[in-house]
């Protein structure tokens, strides 16, 4: 049985069929959902949804990208709704400098805002990177300094050099569907060698369908073809890679074992 760490099963594409996609989503073995929020409007619909089914779960999150927009929301108001039973995780959250689509020094100041109630909660924090590796490295340090807290870093796509970062610093790193892409030769490489009781997989559907769904709605039954190109990867079968990323997630996400 495979758990998809990652998606968004309230954005476009997924919401409108969401029955049929978590039907589709069982009848390929994915056990559990973890569904995530990047801006506060969409915080009740996400739990929500992990009120109704047993196998979703939800987190409470700013993306980078909505930075700007919520100033307001402090680290008060996460735990405050990481309170609720459903509310696994904090994120997603980090930094993103290729579309910069809120000011740099706001998306650093929320990134801290969100570790700070992961401390807090005890929940992991669920990390967004990407073109803000040095960045992201450094608050993670100062930050784990500060006092220790879990996570993962989300999608991973950085280099080796974040990646033995985030190891050292005892966070976990998911794979998604990237790594079946042509162009993903680099990522292969980390990917093969990231260790075992550290690994995730996720589909962040709606977006990066693995091959062989490149260009479908991504959705997260697909998460067992990642999970199946990931284990010829590291040479081990696609069960003993769906049980040790089980295995894994639970270790992280441990609010979901009360379940």
């Amino acid at each position: 049985m495979f758990i998809d760490s990652h998606c968004h099963l309230n954005y476009a594409g997924l919401v409108e069929q969401q029955a049929d996609i978590l039907a589709r989503a069982r009848a390929a073995g994915v056990s559990t959902m973890l569904n995530i929020s990047t801006r506060e409007s969409e915080w009740a619909d996400i739990i929500g949804v992990a009120e109704r089914e047993p196998d979703v779960f939800a987190s409470v999150g700013i993306h980078p990208h909505e930075a700007d927009a919520h100033a307001h929301v402090d680290a008060a108001k996460l735990v405050a709704a990481a309170a609720h039973p459903r509310v696994v995780g904090i994120g997603e959250t980090g930094l993103d400098y290729y579309y910069d689509h809120s000011d740099r020094a706001r998306q650093q100041a929320s990134f801290r805002v969100h570790i700070k109630a992961a401390r807090e909660t005890g929940l992991p924090i669920i990390v967004h990177t990407r073109d803000a590796e040095a960045d992201t490295a450094a608050i993670l340090r100062d930050e784990m300094a500060r006092g220790r807290f879990t996570g993962v870093i989300h999608c991973f796509t950085a280099s080796d050099a974040l990646a033995d970062i985030a190891l050292e610093l005892g966070l976990y790193i998911s794979i998604s569907g990237i790594v079946t892409f042509k162009n993903a030769a680099e990522l292969r490489t980390t990917a093969a060698r990231i260790p075992a009781n550290k690994l995730l997989i996720e589909t962040d559907a709606p977006f990066l369908a693995p091959v062989p769904h490149r260009g479908k709605t991504g959705e997260p039954a697909f998460v067992a073809d990642t999970a199946r190109f990931l284990a010829s990867l590291r040479g081990v079968s696609v069960e003993q890679l769906a049980a040790q990323t089980s295995v894994n997630f639970h270790a992280l996400f441990s609010k979901t074992e009360r379940h």
